[in-house]
């Protein structure tokens, strides 16, 4: 019995997929603070408090906020992987970031795209948090291994 128990973990850790993160820039969030965005904050990382969790590269703007984020790191990994909130939860797509437009809400941190005149952040405020968000969740779960 305890040999098919280490072998049905060894089995399924071997056959799971891993999240597809976007990580432009070599790091989540362009390489912006996530913690500092719980502050209300889009602050650039700097290159000498970093770390990596589950496989990605964080940068922190101080040695306070590194120390934050390892304390509790899966508190201040962005939703649907970093990947523009609003694009998943409308399209099921993984869409880039402009890492200044966010939203921390129910102590969940959103990303969003916004170049060309389209925030959609503001569109994801207008069409109602909770519905898209539940959309966006439905959808990430079908999408978050692909690349």
């Amino acid at each position: 019995m305890k040999t098919l128990l280490v072998f049905l973990v060894f089995t399924s850790s071997f056959f799971a997929q891993n999240i597809d993160y976007n990580v432009k820039k070599g790091y989540i969030a362009h390489g912006y603070d996530v913690v500092a965005y719980f502050d209300h904050k889009a602050i650039e990382g700097d290159n000498a408090y970093t770390t990596t969790f589950d496989g990605v590269k964080y940068k922190f703007s101080s040695k306070a906020n590194l120390e934050t984020f390892t304390k509790n790191p899966k508190k201040y990994v962005p939703q649907y992987g970093g990947y523009c909130a609003y694009a998943v939860a409308l399209k099921g797509d993984k869409i880039g970031i402009n890492p200044k437009s966010f939203l921390v809400k129910d102590d969940k941190l959103y990303l969003f795209y916004n170049a060309w005149g389209t925030n959609t952040l503001e569109s994801w405020q207008e069409n109602g948090h909770k519905t898209l968000q539940e959309k966006a969740d439905k959808n990430w779960t079908n999408i978050k291994t692909s690349k």
